[in-house]
C-alpha cells in the first residue's frame, strides 16, 4: 500500500517550506520515523520523518516551494528492503564511485559536475551522509587554498582534482556574486530574511508603537554575581549572566502589569496567565527569537541553563519549530554589539519587548553625592492601541526596580 508523505503543520505563521535536501535517495528503503528530507522555513530547516516503513518515491524537485499539507514522496509499504553489499566489504575499499551511489541527487550533481571525490569530503549528514552544505563548503576551501598558493599551470594528473568554478551559493549563507563594472553586485534575500523584513514592516504598520526609556543601576547585581558566581556555577553547571536577572524581572513585573504580556486579536484582547518569553538571538541566518516556555516557573538556574540551550540551538540551527512560535513578550540585548540606546521593534503580535544596552561606568546623583556606576539604559517599545502610557512605564521602572536590587527577586516584593 502506498502511502502519501505530506507536509505538516509546522506551527504559527508557518504556510509553506523550500524542499533544499533529500536525505534518502529515490527509491531506497527507509524505516519508519527515518528522517528523509530537510525542509526550510522561514524559522529553522527541520528533517522531515517518514510516516511508514517501505521504499521511498520522490514526488518533488529539490527547491521546490510547498505549502503546508502538499504531498512530498510516497512510501510503498511491505517493499523489501534492499540488500546492503557494501556493508560487508571492509572500509578501506571503499571507492569514489561507490561512495557517489549513496549521495543524495543534489549532492551527486555536485561531485559530478566538478569532478569530486566523495571519500575526501567529510559528511556530517546522518551516518556520516554526505549533505549539500558539506560538498559546498568543501569547494569553498578548494577555491580559497587555491588564492593563497597557486597551483603551477602543468598538466594535472588523471586523479588530481581540479579548481572549481564559483559554485552556486548555499541558501543559508548565499555568496554575493561578482559586481558589475559600476561596483554593484545583486543577491537574494534569504527565506529566513524575507520573512524578518515582513515581520518588522508589519509590526509597524499593523501597531501604534511607542517607547519608554529608563536606566538601571547594576552596581547590586555587579556585586551579587563576583560573590557567587563561581559557586552558583559549581552547583547549577551554568554561569550567573545577567539575562537571568532580567528575565526573572520581566516575568514578575509583567505579573503586575499583564496587558504588557498581552495581545489584540481583532477586537478581543487575549490575556496570557503564563510567560513565553523571547530571547532574541543574532545568527548567520538572521535573527531568530527562541522560547523560554512558562518562564514564570523557572529558577534563575533554570532561566540560564534554557538561555544557554536555545542561543546554541539557534547558532547551531538545531532548535524545533515548537521553540521558535508562542512567545508573549521578548527581551533583545543590543548592548552585546555595543548599542548604548536603541527603540526595539515590537515582535508581532506580541504587544511589548524590552531592549537591554552596554553597560557604561557613569556619574550618577547619589544621595547627594556624585559616584560612578555601571549603568544600563533600558527601553520598552509597546503596543498603545493596548498598553496606557501609565502602564509601560510602571512595567519599566518596576523592572528597573526589581534589577537595581536584586534581593526583591527573590522576595518578590
Amino acid at each position: 500500500m502506498a502511502v502519501d508523505v505530506a507536509i505538516p503543520g509546522m506551527g504559527e505563521s508557518v504556510s509553506e517550506v523550500i524542499l533544499i535536501e533529500w536525505l534518502k535517495g529515490d527509491g531506497e528503503y527507509v524505516e519508519r520515523d527515518e528522517p528523509i528530507c530537510v525542509l526550510e522555513t522561514d524559522k529553522a530547516n527541520v528533517d522531515l520523518p517518514s510516516p511508514a516503513g517501505g521504499v521511498l518515491q520522490h514526488l518533488q524537485a529539490l527547491e521546490t516551494t510547498l505549502e503546508v499539507g502538499g504531498v512530498i514522496a510516497r512510501i510503498e509499504e511491505g517493499a523489501a528492503p534492499a540488500v546492503k553489499v557494501a556493508e560487508e566489504a571492509p572500509a578501506a575499499q571503499t571507492d569514489a564511485k561507490e561512495a557517489s551511489t549513496a549521495l543524495s541527487p543534489a549532492v551527486r550533481w555536485l561531485v559530478e559536475e566538478h569532478a569530486l571525490d566523495p571519500v575526501a569530503i567529510v559528511g556530517t549528514g546522518k551516518d556520516g551522509r554526505l549533505t549539500k552544505k558539506d560538498v559546498l563548503g568543501h569547494l569553498h576551501g578548494l577555491k580559497a587554498a587555491a588564492k593563497e598558493a597557486p597551483v603551477p599551470e602543468l598538466p594535472a594528473p588523471a586523479q588530481a582534482t581540479p579548481v572549481p568554478a564559483s559554485p552556486a551559493p548555499a541558501r543559508e549563507a548565499p555568496k554575493p556574486i561578482e559586481s558589475d563594472e559600476e561596483g554593484i553586485r545583486r543577491e537574494p534575500m534569504s527565506r529566513i530574511r524575507q520573512r524578518i523584513a515582513q515581520h518588522l514592516v508589519g509590526a509597524q504598520h499593523n501597531a501604534a508603537m511607542l517607547t519608554t526609556f529608563n536606566e538601571v543601576d547594576l552596581s547590586g547585581v555587579m556585586q551579587l554575581r563576583a560573590k557567587y558566581k563561581e559557586r552558583f556555577a559549581e552547583v547549577h553547571g551554568v554561569s550567573l549572566g545577567l539575562m537571568s536577572f532580567f528575565s526573572r524581572a520581566v516575568v514578575l513585573g509583567l505579573g503586575e502589569y499583564p496587558a504588557v504580556n498581552a495581545r489584540i486579536d481583532g477586537t478581543d484582547i487575549v490575556y496570557h496567565d503564563f510567560v513565553n518569553l523571547g530571547i532574541a538571538v543574532s545568527t548567520d541566518r538572521g535573527l531568530l527569537v527562541p522560547i523560554l516556555r512558562r518562564a514564570e516557573q523557572l529558577s534563575m538556574a533554570g532561566v540560564e541553563g534554557e538561555i544557554k540551550r536555545l542561543v546554541l540551538g539557534a547558532r547551531d540551527n538545531k532548535l524545533a519549530l515548537d521553540e521558535l512560535s508562542g512567545g508573549t513578550f521578548t527581551i533583545t540585548n543590543g548592548g552585546v554589539f555595543g548599542s548604548l540606546l536603541s527603540t526595539p521593534i515590537l515582535n508581532a503580535p506580541q504587544s511589548g519587548i524590552l531592549g537591554m544596552h552596554a553597560i557604561m561606568d557613569r556619574p550618577i546623583a547619589v544621595d547627594g553625592e556624585v559616584v560612578i556606576r555601571p549603568m544600563m539604559y533600558v527601553a520598552l517599545s509597546y503596543d498603545h492601541r493596548l498598553v496606557d502610557g501609565q502602564q509601560s512605564v510602571s512595567f519599566l521602572v518596576r523592572v528597573k526596580e526589581l534589577v537595581e536590587d536584586p534581593t526583591r527577586l527573590i522576595l518578590e516584593v
